[in-house]
């Protein structure tokens, strides 16, 4: 039976919310393959060893959406504690070496899990270059790492791997599944995938507008544009909030419409 065990990686946080989701997966041998490792908080561990210990299950896969540290962080800690645990992830070559883990890689296609558990991998960059999802065909949920959170939006980090452009074709990729359930990194379960996927991607379609509207009137930086844009956003969120338009510029770049000089200043 497929019913993941929702496991919380006590990290709460500005970008993490009420911290990371991880899902326990249970097959009838007794296998569990956990999606996500969390950050290697002590009270996840102890909360994974009471899950398996409590359904006489054994830890045989760890499977990472994307090298973000508090997706992968805590891969070293769990391997620590289950060292016949394999861990498997979309290679992102620079970034895995500091999880101190034998990443087995992972891609587009394949097939992980077994019994009722078993999923098969989506390739989904754009929040990073790694991302995976992992589509349960039978149920038809996908586990979504970091494409969308219920009630905000994602981060798409450009000077790190992100680009906007794949990110909304993931979007697009994953609304094309007509999935039934969104099982994210960060807040709750999605009940109704395609409102909110179709939101998203209006959301983003809408920020392009407003970039294209600042930039109109004269605003050139990556500074100015979110000021014009995000006014009055929380100082806390404001890094993220430049990231977010240096995705939308690159976006316009790669596009044709917007051009940048050797200071950074934007123009159309």
């Amino acid at each position: 039976m497929f019913s993941p065990i929702l496991l919380n990686a006590h990290n709460p946080g500005p970008m993490t919310g009420g911290g990371n989701n991880t899902y326990l997966l249970i097959d009838e041998d007794g296998s569990a393959l956990l999606v996500d490792a969390g950050v290697g908080d002590p009270r996840h561990l102890g909360e994974l060893r009471h899950a398996l210990a409590s359904t006489d299950s054994r830890l045989d896969q760890v499977l990472v959406t994307h090298g973000h540290a508090d997706h992968a962080g805590g891969a070293a800690a769990i391997g620590a504690d289950h060292p016949d645990a394999r861990f498997a992830k979309h290679p992102w070559p620079g970034q895995d070496e500091q999880f101190a883990v034998q990443w087995r890689a992972i891609a587009d296609g394949d097939w992980l899990g077994t019994g009722a558990n078993r999923m098969t991998v989506l390739h989904t960059p754009g929040h990073s270059p790694d991302h995976l999802a992992f589509w349960h065909e039978p149920t038809r949920t996908i586990f979504t790492g970091d494409l969308v959170v219920l009630g905000s939006s994602v981060m798409i980090h450009t000077s790190k791997g992100g680009d906007l452009a794949q990110y909304m074709q993931s979007l697009e990729r994953l609304r094309g599944l007509s999935p039934h359930l969104l099982l994210p990194a960060h807040g709750r379960r999605v009940e109704n995938p395609d409102a909110l996927l179709s939101g998203y991607l209006e959301h983003r379609r809408l920020r392009e507008r407003q970039v294209l509207s600042a930039l109109r009137a004269g605003h050139q930086t990556v500074e100015t544009i979110a000021e014009s844009i995000y006014h009055g956003l929380d100082s806390v969120l404001m890094a993220a909030a430049h990231e977010n338009v240096r995705a939308h510029l690159g976006k316009l770049k790669n596009d044709g419409v917007a051009t940048e000089d050797g200071d950074g200043r934007w123009q159309l």
